[in-house]
């Protein structure tokens, strides 16, 4: 902006900026906007008293109870699906890695490396199963257990 021009907005902003004026400035309003504030500052809206509701009372039971039941599982299990979840991309990235590869020199090496993620992936979702009790086993066992199988299915493809 160049100075003038901020020098000229800046007295036009001191100078009662927010002021009422006589005639709507906008061609969309059909009343005066003094009549618009009086209606709003009216006694019916001041004496209507406002209330801070408690989430359970808002949402409806059953979407509440939903919500409670959404992760069933400990923080350290979290923890350990996080890992799981990340070495499952890596291991989607090797086998893409490998797949782009096929029929070149590099395939074999490239593949080595997909089983090898693959297999530590296996692990430690094998690994995490047995550690859990049976609610949070089958609660990770729907979360993860297709992801687990199209693991699987895309690394079979790998070795046709």
């Amino acid at each position: 902006m160049r100075p003038r021009s901020s020098i000229t907005l800046c007295k036009l902003l001191s100078g009662h900026p927010f002021g009422r004026s006589s005639k709507p400035k906008s061609p969309f309003l059909t009343r005066p906007l003094t009549n618009f504030s009086n209606h709003c500052s009216s006694h019916h809206y001041s004496k209507k008293s406002h209330h801070f509701y408690h989430p359970s009372r808002v949402i409806s039971q059953p979407h509440f109870r939903i919500f409670q039941e959404f992760r069933c599982y400990s923080v350290d299990t979290d923890k350990e699906v996080d890992r799981i979840n990340m070495k499952f991309a890596e291991a989607r990235e090797e086998i893409e890695s490998a797949m782009e590869s096929k029929e070149t020199v590099y395939f074999n090496e490239e593949a080595e490396c997909a089983r090898a993620a693959v297999s530590e992936v296996l692990e430690m979702y094998q690994g995490l199963l047995k550690k859990l009790p049976d609610s949070e086993r089958a609660a990770i066992q729907r979360a993860m257990g297709l992801k687990i199988e199209q693991l699987k299915a895309e690394l079979q493809q790998l070795n046709e």
